[in-house]
Formats: structure tokens, C-alpha cells, sequence
């Protein structure tokens, strides 16, 4: 079983930035490909970033794209999400996943961290 717990939430100003980390539970990390995913009020869980086992490939959705980095550290055993000019519509509970599929998929996963609140003041 593989452990994930996020951090790195709170509140932030629109136009701002946080870096949300993610620690894995030692031993297999580096055996998985990893992502994040967010649920806003009122709102189903949806996609965010994902990266592959190696960290060779990344992939997000559009709306985040060019504002958002995924990345990840296999000798840390932790996943980062490095999020640039915050907008109120990022206002959500963050969490990350792990599975053995490249995917944007939320039922591509098979364990999951209990979440971060990011909240987002304009």
C-alpha cells in the first residue's frame, strides 16, 4: 500500500503562487506514475497534471497549461505542483494520486492522498 500525503495549501491572492508537495510512503514511488487532481465547491474531481514513472513526459489540462508545473523527485519520494498566477477559479481541495497508468483519468488511479485546500482571494 502506498501512502500520500499533500501540503503546501492555504491562502493566496489572485495573480499569486504556491507549491503544493506530495510525500510517498518509502519503497515503490518511483514505480508509478503520479498525478494531481482538484474538486472545487459544488464541483466534481477533474484533472489536473500528470507525470510518468521517470518524470520524462508531463501532461495537463488546458487550463492550467502554461501556468501549472508538475514535477517530481523519485530520491525524495515526493511530487510537486508548482502553481503560478492563481486565479479564484483554482479554489479547490488538491490531491494526488498514484497508479500504473499514464493518465488523466481519475479511475486510472489506484491511491490517494486526503487532499489540500488552496483558496484563491481576488
Amino acid at each position: 500500500q502506498v501512502q500520500l500525503v499533500e501540503s503546501g495549501g492555504g491562502l493566496v491572492q489572485a495573480g499569486g503562487s504556491l507549491r503544493l508537495s506530495c510525500a510517498a510512503s518509502e519503497g515503490t514511488f518511483s514505480n508509478y506514475a503520479m498525478g494531481w487532481f482538484r474538486q472545487g465547491p459544488g464541483k466534481e474531481r477533474e484533472f489536473v497534471a500528470a507525470i510518468t514513472w521517470t518524470g520524462r513526459s508531463t501532461s495537463y489540462a488546458d487550463s492550467v497549461k502554461g501556468r501549472f508545473t508538475i514535477s517530481r523527485d523519485n530520491a525524495k519520494n515526493t511530487l510537486y505542483l508548482h502553481m503560478n498566477e492563481l486565479r479564484p477559479e483554482d479554489m479547490a481541495v488538491y490531491y494526488c494520486a498514484a497508479g500504473r497508468q499514464y493518465s488523466a483519468s481519475t479511475n486510472r488511479y489506484l491511491y490517494w492522498g486526503q487532499g489540500t485546500q488552496v483558496t484563491v482571494s481576488s
